[in-house]
C-alpha cells in the first residue's frame, strides 16, 4: 500500500473513531434534553435539595479565587514543580474540599442524595466510566490533533507530565500517583463538577453550565497548550455526571484517564506504539 493510500486509510479510521464518540455523547446529550422536558421544574424542588443563594455566593468566591490564579500566573515563565508544590497543592485542594462539604452540611444540604454517591455501586460507577472514557477518547484525541497543529508537537504536555519523567524516587513517583490517580479526580469533580457546575446549572441551566464549567476546569490548569483537550474532558465528565446523576461515575473517568496518562508515562513504548 502506497504512502498516500495508507494516509487515507487512516484519515477515514480517525474520521469514524471521531464520530462514534461523538454520537455517544449527541445520544447522551439527547437523553438529558428528553429526562429535563419530562421532569417537573426544580423550582419545586424542596430547598434543602437544591443549592441556594448562599452557595451560588461560596462558588462565585471559589470561582473568583481560581480566576485570580488563573490570571496571576498568566504570563509567568512555566514553573518547575517540586514534590513541596504537590503537596502544597494537596493540602490546598482537601481545604477546600472539607470547607465546601462542612458548608453544605451546615446548610442542612443533603450532599449524598445531591450528588448522586449512593444512587451507583462503585463497581457499576467504574463501569460506566469506563464505557464513557473510551466514547471520549477520540473528542479528546481530534483536540489533541488541533493543539498540536497550533502549537506543535508534545505542546499539550503539562509540567506534572515532565516532573513524574524526570523523578528519580520512587517517593516521588508515588506521591505523583496518589494525588492524579486518587485526589484529583476526587477533589475536581466534588469541587468542578457537583459544586460549581451544580450552582451553575441551578440558575443558568445546563448548557450554559457545562461550557462555563468546562472552561473554568482548563482554564484552572494554567497550561495554554491544553487548554482545548482539558475543556473537552471537562465537558464529557460534565455530560458523564448529568447524565448518570452520580459524581461517582465522573470520578471513575477522571481516575481512570489519569491512570492511562501515568501509564504510558512509565512505559513511553506503549505510546509509541
Amino acid at each position: 500500500m502506497s504512502a498516500a493510500a495508507s494516509s487515507i486509510a487512516l484519515g477515514f479510521l480517525f474520521f469514524v473513531f471521531v464520530a462514534a464518540g461523538m454520537s455517544v455523547y449527541l445520544a447522551i446529550v439527547w437523553q438529558i434534553n428528553a429526562r429535563r422536558l419530562a421532569a417537573p421544574s426544580e423550582a419545586n424542588a424542596p430547598l434543602k435539595t437544591t443549592f441556594r443563594l448562599p452557595e451560588a455566593f461560596l462558588a462565585a468566591a471559589l470561582a473568583s479565587f481560581l480566576v485570580m490564579n488563573i490570571v496571576t500566573s498568566f504570563g509567568l515563565p512555566p514553573l518547575q514543580l517540586t514534590s513541596r508544590d504537590l503537596v502544597a497543592n494537596l493540602l490546598l485542594t482537601v481545604f477546600i474540599v472539607f470547607f465546601v462539604a462542612a458548608f453544605l452540611k451546615l446548610r442542612g444540604i443533603d450532599i449524598d442524595s445531591l450528588g448522586g454517591f449512593s444512587k451507583t455501586s462503585l463497581k457499576r460507577a467504574i463501569s460506566t466510566g469506563i464505557i464513557l472514557l473510551l466514547a471520549a477518547t477520540p473528542l479528546i484525541f481530534l483536540a489533541e490533533a488541533i493543539t498540536q497543529g497550533l502549537f506543535g508537537a508534545g505542546s499539550s504536555r503539562q509540567e506534572i507530565v515532565d516532573l513524574f519523567n524526570s523523578s528519580q524516587t520512587i517517593r516521588q513517583r508515588v506521591l505523583i500517583i496518589v494525588l492524579a490517580v486518587i485526589v484529583a479526580p476526587m477533589s475536581e469533580e466534588f469541587i468542578f463538577r457537583f459544586f460549581i457546575y451544580g450552582v451553575l446549572r441551578r440558575y443558568f441551566g445546563i448548557a450554559i453550565g457545562l461550557f462555563f464549567n468546562a472552561l473554568l476546569f482548563a482554564a484552572a490548569h494554567n497550561h495554554l497548550p491544553s487548554a482545548l483537550p482539558l475543556f473537552v474532558l471537562g465537558g464529557c465528565f460534565t455530560l458523564a455526571y448529568e447524565w448518570s446523576g452520580s459524581i461517582l461515575v465522573s470520578m471513575a473517568m477522571h481516575a481512570l484517564f489519569n491512570s492511562v496518562q501515568l501509564i504510558f508515562l512509565a512505559f513511553p513504548n506503549l505510546s509509541q506504539q
